[in-house]
């Protein structure tokens, strides 16, 4: 029996496409790498030197945790990819191309330039783009809005991070 989140519906001609479905899981897996690339130096020289909350996690989880939710992000994108043709579910791709954008903001912004104050604006556009894309996603692809919970979670916590090592580094 195939995935309720993977499975194919009636009047879903994408969604029977898997190069779409591969296509925009490697683009997600490359935003993350680029961002991890750009992550990398500053998290060995940078980032150690940050006064950080407490419950910052450790370094070792961001990459497990993030290559996960990009493949959601991706199956995500490939569910709404599919029934875009609906108005209500057109505003949702839009959206999601409009969180990866930001989402591929974020760590040039943060490690790379150091800007961790304009890196809080960003990731708070970030969440209000992924709030904004399940609501949308909801009524015509709601596996693709269920896909994006976890996200929504994350980015929350990362929102939080953000904005508390802003403040204890101001």
């Amino acid at each position: 029996m195939a995935s309720p989140v993977l499975a194919p519906h009636a009047g879903s001609a994408g969604l029977t496409r898997p190069a779409t479905l591969v296509w925009l899981v490697v683009l997600c897996l490359a935003v993350g790498g680029v961002g991890g690339w750009v992550t990398s130096d500053a998290v060995r020289e940078w980032y150690p030197t940050l006064a950080k909350p407490a419950w910052t996690p450790p370094n070792w989880l961001f990459g497990p945790v993030w290559t996960a939710l990009y493949l959601c992000i991706g199956v995500a994108g490939w569910r709404v990819s599919a029934v875009a043709a609906r108005s209500g579910v057109r505003a949702a791709w839009r959206t999601w191309w409009v969180q990866l954008g930001l989402n591929a903001a974020w760590s040039p912004l943060f490690f790379g330039a150091h800007r961790v104050g304009a890196a809080a604006l960003v990731i708070v556009a970030l969440w209000i783009a992924i709030a904004t894309f399940i609501v949308q996603a909801w009524r015509g692809a709601r596996p693709a809005a269920w896909l994006f919970v976890p996200y929504l979670a994350w980015v929350s916590y990362a929102s939080a991070l953000n904005l508390a090592i802003w403040q204890l580094n101001r």
